[in-house]
């Protein structure tokens, strides 16, 4: 669904911008200049003695995925201390497909439900805003025809005068927070991909803003790394990995099933997964595959299955309750071509199942050690990736050892390792003269 509003946004955008043309660029420029201006307006006084608030700000609160995931359990711990308000680009749903937590408020920039739309001239000044291109945002983004002359006008209202800690949570909002930089907040970018995934525009541009950010942080090492080399130490760099939820109790380790998870597109890699899932099933006809997930690849999965004949060994059940899945499976597999922070591979760990992992950019090998926590297999390696869920098919021991070790290596990224992080980040970049150093 958010992929297909990206895509209607983007075409109508585009009918603007043929209009406008020439004079568009003329004009956006003007109207960035003025909400830079407008949003850089002195802050109010912040409350005494209080906490600061925390903002953070991301394209969808109301969303799938595990950045809205990781997003909502860090937004959950940080309000033992402070007030945390998360803005979201749009809302598309009545209810969230993850439950907000209690304490924490969800703000949207744009309400695209049908009810909250004003009808007739009353609407007018909305859905012209709307239908105009950001004069804000960072084209070459995966969501820069998501944005609007409309959010652009309500996020710089938003943080205008505002005081406290704003987290933004992609480039295109980690460009447009340095960009409005509001002079009562403490910008703190991250990012949730890789360097090389991001385009060559987005990549100069954030060599040219990140810079106003106040620190920036990373999942991985490998990122930490590529991102320590392209910012050529302009900003306060540092690797603050996502935090898994809490799933409760471990796996069934004798359970016959292996599971796998996420979106049905190219990045996930189930098309590599369903042929090396083919001579598992030939030789353990009594193990079963469950891919939850649901996504534009559904139809060309279901062919290659039956292609294949595995249509009585593979199930696509759409999306699933995670720990009821996890909970009923003993081997996870992950055939991502790419990740940023493989968090659905983290909290299949912290069920103690034995994992395996296409050893891909970026993150995996944060958390696998090959043969004692879980299996890595090359990337692309069809016929690896047979052999290790056949070898923990194959040898009870190695699964449940490998299951254990997961387990331990998991509790490393529960909320209660991982929020001190971001409450020992702000207490270094609020500290009297940080600023300066």
């Amino acid at each position: 669904m958010d992929n297909d509003l990206n895509r209607a946004a983007a075409r109508r955008q585009r009918r603007v911008s043929g209009v406008l043309a020439g004079p568009g660029r003329l004009i956006a420029a003007v109207i960035r200049r003025v909400l830079v201006s407008y949003a850089r307006a002195a802050p109010r006084a912040a409350g005494g003695g209080r906490p600061p608030k925390v903002f953070i700000l991301t394209v969808s609160g109301w969303g799938k995925g595990g950045t809205t995931r990781t997003i909502l359990n860090i937004a959950e711990y940080l309000t033992r201390e402070h007030e945390v308000e998360i803005i979201s680009l749009w809302r598309l749903r009545d209810e969230p497909v993850f439950e907000h937590p209690p304490g924490v408020t969800v703000t949207a920039l744009d309400d695209l439900r049908p009810q909250a739309r004003p009808r007739g001239l009353r609407g007018l000044p909305r859905r012209v805003l709307g239908a105009i291109p950001s004069a804000l945002v960072e084209p070459g983004d995966r969501w820069s025809a998501s944005f609007s002359l409309l959010s652009d006008v309500r996020l710089a209202r938003m943080l205008r005068r505002q005081t406290g800690i704003l987290i933004s949570t992609r480039p295109a909002l980690n460009l447009m927070a340095a960009l409005l930089d509001p002079p009562g907040l403490t910008l703190i970018g991250s990012e949730h991909m890789h360097l090389a995934a991001h385009e060559e525009r987005i990549r100069k541009a954030m060599w040219r803003l990140y810079p106003r950010l106040d620190a920036f942080v990373v999942l991985t090492e490998d990122s930490l790394r590529d991102y320590r080399k392209h910012l050529d130490g302009k900003v306060k760099l540092l690797r603050i990995p996502n935090s898994a939820r809490d799933l409760g109790g471990p796996a069934d380790l004798s359970a016959r099933t292996v599971l796998a998870a996420g979106r049905l597109t190219m990045q996930k890699g189930f098309d590599l997964l369903v042929p090396a899932w083919a001579p598992v099933a030939g030789k353990h006809p009594d193990w079963r595959l469950k891919i939850c997930g649901e996504g534009q690849l559904r139809e060309s999965l279901e062919a290659q299955i039956a292609e294949h004949g595995l249509e009585d060994s593979i199930a696509l059940p759409g999306n699933c309750d995670m720990a009821e899945a996890m909970g009923q499976a003993s081997i996870f597999v992950m055939s991502s071509r790419f990740e940023g922070f493989p968090l659905i591979l983290i909290e299949a760990m912290s069920k103690s199942m034995a994992p395996i992992s296409v050893d891909c950019p970026t993150g995996p090998a944060d958390v696998i050690d090959s043969g004692r926590n879980g299996i890595l297999v090359p990337l692309d390696d069809i016929e690896g990736l047979s052999r290790a869920m056949l070898r923990l098919i194959e040898d009870d021991d190695l699964r449940e050892r490998c299951g254990r070790a997961a387990g331990e290596t998991a509790e490393a990224y529960s909320i209660e390792n991982i929020g001190p992080m971001w409450e020992e980040l702000f207490r270094e970049l609020l500290r009297p003269g940080a600023a300066a150093t």
